[in-house]
Order: structure tokens, then C-alpha cells, then sequence
């Protein structure tokens, strides 16, 4: 807080001078804001990071998906793109490996972890998105460009 003090001297015609003192101060403003150009990039940056996080689980999502179908349709694990998906998304199943078993008829196999695994994997993104939300609420309009 800055105090600044000032003095005015006043005459009247026939009477003596007096004195005025004006003592003035400037108060902190109680709350400090943020530039605008500081909040909208950090605004946008937080929806950058919501928009990441689903897009992460929709590729998670998409690579499990090609592994029920390819499970179900009983797809020759040997051949490249099979193999590949398999090794993809191993470390992504297992986790979730032995809370049911496999469903079988002859080729056609159902996976409950790989449901499971997609499932929770959902859950956990729509839950960090959600808590995201919650700090930091932002809209789409609110990262509009102008």
C-alpha cells in the first residue's frame, strides 16, 4: 500500500492562511486475475488435453475392438496383421486375464478380458476427462477463436 500526502495552502482575502492536508492511499487490489491471453491459453490447453485423452482411448478402443473380432472369427494368429494386433494389445488384456474365461465353439472364440478391458478403459478416460472438467471447466465456446 503506497500513501502519498499533500498539502494546500488557501487564503482568503482579510483572513489568515490555513492549512489543508489531504492524505491519500492506494490499496493492492484484493484479487489478482490472470491476463486474459494467459486464460484462454491455458483454457486451451486443458481441452487440448481432454481431446487427447479421447483420442488415446479411441485408438485403444479401436485395437481392441480388432482383437474380439479377429478372436471371435478365429483369426490365424501367424499371419502378420493377426500378430500384430495380438502383440498390440496384449500388455493393454493383460490385466484383466483370468477374471472369466473363454467362451468357445469350434474357431469362434469370445475374449471376456478384451470386453472387460475395453470397458474399464472407458470408465478410466470418461473419469479423467470428468475430473479435468471439474478443476478446470471449459467449454468448446470458451476456446473459440474469435
Amino acid at each position: 500500500m503506497t500513501e502519498t500526502t499533500q498539502e494546500e495552502v488557501t487564503t482568503l482575502s482579510g483572513n489568515s492562511p490555513q492549512v489543508v492536508k489531504k492524505t491519500t492511499s492506494q490499496a493492492e487490489p484484493a484479487a489478482k486475475g490472470e491476463a486474459p491471453q494467459k486464460v484462454y491459453e491455458k483454457k486451451k490447453a486443458i481441452f487440448r488435453f481432454n481431446q487427447i485423452i479421447w483420442f488415446v482411448l479411441g485408438l485403444i478402443e479401436v485395437l481392441l475392438i480388432f482383437r474380439i473380432v479377429l478372436k471371435m472369427l478365429g483369426a490365424n494368429q501367424y499371419v502378420g496383421f493377426t500378430s500384430l494386433i495380438y502383440s498390440s494389445t496384449a500388455a493393454l488384456v493383460a490385466p484383466f486375464n483370468g477374471i472369466f474365461g473363454v467362451s468357445s465353439a469350434g474357431n469362434f472364440l469370445i475374449e471376456w478380458s478384451t470386453i472387460i478391458a475395453a470397458i474399464v478403459y472407458f470408465f478410466i478416460a470418461w473419469g479423467l476427462v470428468y475430473l479435468l472438467n471439474i478443476i478446470y471447466p471449459i467449454t468448446p465456446k470458451d476456446v473459440e477463436t474469435q
